[in-house]
């Protein structure tokens, strides 16, 4: 039985633009996002003019909207149902309308898009339940009082008029290959209790307690949305071909897991006291990771194997953004960088009270003999560019894997030829301060040789790898050639090519607190935890100019860079008091 685990985005008119079924990494059955036309959607909104206020339920992933019209106010409740805090084994998303006040005249339409726009449903019924079929896949429509569905040219519609205490229920239902389950109104509408508890229980377990807690649970929530429960990997983002730029061509697919947000993600779930999920999550990386060792993938599949590559779709694009891509190319790509991420990842597991079996700790020491042997090689850096070079921050990558572990065989977690491992350790650091130091701007250069910035330079802080004087003054630099107020751009030559990219502005924050310049890092965040859109949510990147959020939404890594904001600032509060 595979359990259904996606993500459906509903914008602010109350349709839902963007689905992929069953899972986060399939095709898209709703895409309006992407193609008003060909996409698919699923609205719901009153009739004629109206206004909007939505929010989260509190501690929840539970989404309410209110549309308030001349005549009255509904308040229409989306919940991706749970059954005992996991998705069910179906798909199952309930749009819950309730009228507050007045009478309000709803309409809605399921048009689905298979296969991101390249097939249009077939109609079936189900004695009077309709049925959309696309080959092995499914999606029934049900309306308790919501009106009579409609067939509508490869969709369904309906309406109906509520007064004020009246309530109707609309409800998606979708398998793939399975029979259909239909349950009756009675039991859908029992599973959102449910569902609102699960979602409390999980957030109340967050033991983050500082000033910032309510921003920190909502992260911590988004990033559970991402959580692919069926292997408890974590996808970078549920999107594809959300641009960096609007019109522009850097529109990628991201719903595949990054072993460079991998260390993040345990960091961030083990400050936030969630044990188990760190464990699922670090045994599903390793797993994934063996299909392709002792090399490593910049990334992989939901299911873990190595992503496919690229295709372009027949889709208008965000905006007329275009290409809209389906796979990711960047996977076939060498980031050494990878190294250190994986290896910091393990070292937070045993750090948090672990141990690391026997096989795990053999492919360790393979996996640093390998950065021992190809550090010298060019890659494509953490920016995933089409250039290889001697990326600054792909050579601290690989010195912070084997310093750690030399620091894992020190503790008796592992075997190896650790005398090697610090003897290559210190070449790296030796190339970095000699050949990546650029003079004539005072600070870390993108790559050897270059006098470009990279903000980067922010993350690898964290390994504590830079001489202390040479990293403030690198901050200095790339806060006086990227920045634009509290934003960063990523590199040398991004401001017109796309936005800034938020994660970047979070990784200062702990670079400051690093630098002992507390007060500054607490008033950058403050600033920063103003910028997510009403829902308190982030995507990848942000345009300083409009604030318009620009990327794949919402943007895990952007979260996980917010909760280690967050905690690093609190910690260091309660170090002076």
């Amino acid at each position: 039985m595979r359990r259904s685990a996606t993500v459906a985005l509903v914008v602010a008119d109350g349709a839902v633009d963007w689905l992929s079924l069953p899972t986060i990494g399939s095709p898209a059955v709703f895409a309006r996002l992407l193609d008003a036309e060909r996409g698919g959607s699923f609205t719901l909104a009153p009739e004629g003019r109206f206004e909007v206020e939505r929010r989260y339920l509190p501690r929840t992933n539970v989404l309410e909207t209110q549309f308030r019209t001349g005549q009255g106010t509904v308040r229409v409740t989306d919940a991706l149902m749970l059954q005992d805090g996991i998705p069910l084994s179906w798909f199952e998303l309930a749009r819950k309308l309730e009228c507050i006040d007045g009478e309000v005249a709803m309409h809605w339409r399921v048009q689905p898009r298979f296969d991101f726009g390249r097939s249009a449903a077939t109609l079936d019924w189900v004695g009077d339940v309709p049925v959309l079929r696309d080959g092995r896949t499914l999606l029934s429509v049900r309306s308790f009082g919501a009106g009579d569905p409609i067939p509508a040219d490869g969709a369904v519609a309906g309406s109906c008029t509520l007064a004020e205490g009246g309530s109707a229920l609309l409800c998606l239902i979708s398998v793939d290959g399975e029979p259909l389950p239909l349950p009756e109104r009675d039991e859908i509408e029992a599973r959102f209790e449910g569902t609102c508890g699960a979602w409390r229980r999980w957030a109340d377990a967050a033991v983050y307690q500082g000033e910032h807690r309510e921003t920190v649970v909502r992260s911590a929530l988004a990033l559970k949305l991402l959580i692919y429960e069926p292997s408890s990997a974590v996808a970078a983002a549920p999107t594809t071909s959300l641009p960096e730029r609007v019109g522009g061509d850097k529109n990628y697919d991201y719903r595949y897991a990054w072993v460079r947000d991998a260390a993040f993600t345990l960091e961030a779930l083990i400050r936030l006291g969630y044990r188990e999920q760190v464990h699922a999550s670090l045994s599903w990386l390793l797993d994934a990771t063996k299909s392709s060792h002792p090399r490593l993938r910049p990334m992989y599949t939901l299911s873990g194997s190595v992503p496919d590559d690229e295709v372009e779709l027949l889709l208008a694009g965000y905006r007329g953004s275009q290409p809209v891509r389906s796979g990711n190319r960047a996977a076939r790509q060498r980031q050494l960088g990878a190294y250190g991420d994986l290896m910091e990842t393990i070292a937070l597991y045993v750090r948090g009270g672990n141990a690391l079996d026997g096989e795990t700790a053999v492919r360790v020491r393979e996996l640093a003999d390998v950065v021992c042997a190809s550090w010298r090689n060019e890659d494509s850096g953490m920016w995933e560019l089409p250039e290889e070079r001697h990326y600054t921050i792909s050579k601290v990558g690989c010195r912070a894997a084997l310093e750690l572990a030399v620091r894992l065989a020190d503790d008796g977690h592992l075997e190896g030829d650790t005398d090697r491992w610090r003897h290559e350790a210190e070449a790296i650091r030796s190339f970095v301060e000699e050949e990546c130091w650029s003079e004539s701007r005072g600070a870390y250069a993108l790559y050897a040789g270059s006098h470009d910035l990279d903000a980067a330079i922010l993350r690898a802080a964290s390994w504590h790898v830079f001489d202390r004087d040479r990293l403030a003054a690198t901050v200095e630099a790339i806060r006086e050639e990227l920045g634009e107020g509290p934003l960063l751009y990523r590199y040398s030559g991004m401001r017109e090519r796309e936005g800034a990219f938020l994660a970047c502005s979070f990784w200062l924050v702990g670079v400051l607190v690093q630098l002992d310049r507390v007060d500054e890092a607490s008033s950058l965040l403050t600033e920063l935890l103003q910028l997510g859109n009403d829902l308190g949510l982030y995507s990848e990147q942000i345009d300083p100019q409009t604030g318009e959020l620009l990327g794949n939404f919402p943007q895990g890594l952007t979260h996980l860079a917010l909760i280690g904001a967050a905690h690093e600032l609190e910690e260091a509060r309660s170090e002076t008091t």
